[in-house]
């Protein structure tokens, strides 16, 4: 009995949730068309985490941290990793966002944002939710040489769309 219980939890996660995006971490889009706006009750924005996994230097002080959590974060984000390549693939940023839709609908999550050397050039990915409804966990990774080559992401805003409409939003201080 056990051995079965194991079998299908090994493969409910290996299929992954059927509700989750398309894509795991979005490519950017050749170009983000501007939509039009119309806010929704219906769906919002709750929280949003910003992390950054810097790449250590050579011969410089390491960031010292008693905090276990960033620690784990940082192990967590470099998992598998095994040579200086892949680590330097797995240094950037990430952006999770978490958001929620009160009723069912197929919804695209924009992530909009300008890199340091890049000054004012808007970049965009997206995934795609269809039939969304209930409580989302959404995440973004400026990562690789997209980070190494193109600097830091000064501004950002995330959008939810539904039928090329703006039904969400948020976005940061910093944005214009």
């Amino acid at each position: 009995m056990k051995k079965h219980l194991w079998l299908t939890l090994i493969a409910l996660v290996a299929a992954g949730n059927p509700l989750r995006a398309t894509n795991p971490n979005p490519l950017p889009l050749p170009e983000a068309n501007v939509l039009p706006e119309a806010l929704n009750d219906d769906f919002q924005f709750r929280k949003f985490n910003i992390y950054t996994n810097a790449q250590l230097r050579p011969r410089a002080t390491p960031l010292v941290t008693r905090e276990l959590a960033i620690l784990m974060e940082r192990d967590r984000r470099t998992w598998g990793a095994v040579d200086g390549q892949e680590i330097q693939e797995r240094t950037g940023q990430y952006f999770t966002f978490f958001w929620r839709a009160k009723r069912q609908a197929n919804l695209t999550l924009r992530f909009e944002y300008r890199q340091s050397i890049l000054k004012n050039l808007v970049q965009a990915r997206e995934l795609y939710y269809p039939a969304a409804r209930g409580s989302h966990e959404s995440e973004f990774a400026i990562v690789g040489s997209d980070f190494s080559e193109d600097g830091r992401v000064t501004s950002w805003r995330a959008i939810l769309i539904e039928n090329n409409v703006i039904v969400a939003l948020l976005q940061s201080r910093a944005w214009r």
